[in-house]
């Protein structure tokens, strides 16, 4: 829902400077799912002028796959920036433009330059923002690490947790970027363990070190291509949908997820895909009474099996008696 509020303010505006755009455009600038953003389009009918007659919701026209806005209800402007907003938005420029590989740091200073001198005429927030590229003082210090061998360009030897395998691993690696993605940082690096490319989150990163050692990744790497996020899909993966309750939302932010879907009383149903059974039977049994797998049947069988080995295994102790 933090991510909806601010797309569902921005889309009447956007809407009208584009009339008849594409559907599928709309959702790839906003970047969200063809599906979502029609559930948002079907929300908005709903929203508009107290009275919440005819005459005063929003209105939008269909035709084919496009859509236009033929009643604003007074959302005719784009949101303005508070004060506390153009800091945190500041703070993530200024994070962009030191970061070594970027293309284009022209773009990023004079956008800053931008923003800067409308921040005089922002209106203060009254809460606290939170900044989404604050960062606890190990990832802190991961970062200024591998800026450092960025710019000297150095190998690194990194000791590192596989999320999707639960498992770390040692390696050497010759660093090519940092990427800023969705908040969240990332080391491109060409990584000899694996023999390619690879991304490395680096809150995941539990060590790192720079080697006196040059980097050099071979000729044929090639840049990470992050359209449509870190995440790639391969053929053939299955899709686990899991319902989570309230306590249980983070795993959506720590893990990729195709789609969200808010469900009443604060549950959040996620598609998330999925490379090994075992791993995914083991995070939802990690979430205790948080997590139910929804689809597919065979994930929630393992999930069932591996429950009841669980309890048969530790059968002879006090706190599973009569289980």
């Amino acid at each position: 829902m933090s991510d909806r509020m601010p797309r569902l303010l921005a889309l009447v505006p956007y809407l009208l400077a584009r009339p008849g755009i594409r559907i599928d455009d709309a959702a790839r600038d906003f970047g969200v799912t063809e599906k979502q953003l029609r559930r948002d389009l079907e929300l908005l009918w709903m929203c508009g002028l107290p009275g919440y007659g005819p005459g005063d919701l929003i209105d939008l026209s269909f035709e084919g796959d496009t859509v236009t806005v033929t009643f604003d209800a007074g959302m005719n402007r784009p949101l303005r920036l508070t004060g506390g907003e153009a800091t945190a938005l500041l703070v993530a420029l200024r994070a962009l433009a030191e970061t070594p590989g970027l293309l284009d740091t022209d773009a990023v200073r004079r956008a800053i330059a931008k923003i800067e001198a409308a921040a005089g005429q922002a209106q203060p927030s009254g809460v606290v923002v939170g900044l989404g590229v604050r960062e606890g003082k190990a990832t802190a210090h991961t970062r200024s690490v591998v800026q450092r061998a960025l710019q000297a360009k150095r190998v690194l030897r990194i000791r590192y947790y596989t999320a999707s395998r639960d498992e770390i691993t040692e390696r050497t690696v010759d660093p090519m970027r940092l990427l800023i993605v969705q908040a969240v940082g990332y080391l491109e690096a060409w990584c000899r363990r694996a023999e390619g490319v690879r991304l490395f989150r680096l809150d995941r990163i539990d060590d790192v070190q720079v080697l006196e050692e040059p980097a050099a990744p071979p000729s044929s790497a090639r840049p990470t291509d992050i359209t449509d996020g870190v995440f790639s899909a391969r053929p053939g993966q299955p899709v686990a949908e899991l319902v989570l309750e309230p306590d249980a939302r983070w795993v959506a932010e720590y893990y990729p997820c195709e789609e969200q879907e808010e469900l009443p009383g604060g549950r959040l149903l996620v598609r998330m895909r999925y490379g090994d059974e075992w791993w995914m039977a083991r995070l939802v049994l990690s979430l205790g009474g948080d997590a139910k797998v929804r689809n597919p049947p065979e994930l929630d069988e393992a999930v069932r099996r591996r429950a009841s080995d669980a309890l048969a295994r530790a059968g002879h102790l006090p706190s599973t008696l009569g289980q």
